[in-house]
């Protein structure tokens, strides 16, 4: 499948990705991941909208990285700086400066390996990986020479390199 096939097929709610021209059709998340999705979505959003920092985005939105490639990706949440708007038209064309996988049973290892390693190359400057049930939340920095990966426990402070001024309790984000 090529990314002009995919963009022009029927649009659906339905979450789907195509990497390399082959698409993953996983079947709709839980309930429980909808709602750690919408907290975080909420919690951004306001203080985003409220800061004039950007746009945030949820899924099912397709993320293209590499149009030639057909690699087009749905993170559960993104936000895309007020500087970079441009890469919004209908889809977003281009790496979000920072997307937020919220891990499932089903997905996980596909979003902490295969996802997360697209989100670095392509140039996304931070990735969320939220896991619900232990509580934590690991903020992979992409921005500097090498990653950093900093786990936060749900007592711990929520701190973002791509929005420094962001300093909530994790309970904030989760359930």
């Amino acid at each position: 499948m090529t990314t002009k096939e995919y963009l022009n097929g029927d649009e659906t709610n339905q979450p789907r990705e195509v990497a390399h021209g082959i698409a993953r059709e996983p079947p709709a998340p839980y309930f429980s991941h909808q709602h750690v999705v919408l907290k975080i979505a909420r919690v951004l959003a306001d203080y985003v909208e409220r800061e004039g920092l950007g746009a945030i985005g949820i899924s099912p939105l397709d993320v293209i990285l590499d149009a030639d490639r057909t690699l087009i990706v749905q993170p559960d949440v993104l936000f895309v700086a007020s500087d970079r708007l441009s890469i919004i038209n209908n889809q977003v064309w281009g790496a979000p400066d920072l997307v937020v996988e919220v891990l499932s049973p089903g997905t996980a290892a596909h979003d902490r390996t295969e996802k997360v390693g697209w989100y670095r190359q392509y140039g996304v400057r931070e990735c969320w990986l939220v896991d619900p049930l232990p509580g934590v939340i690991t903020v992979m920095d992409f921005g500097g020479a090498m990653p950093e990966s900093r786990p936060i426990s749900r007592t711990g402070l929520m701190r973002s390199s791509v929005l420094p001024e962001l300093a909530l309790p994790l309970t904030r984000f989760l359930p």
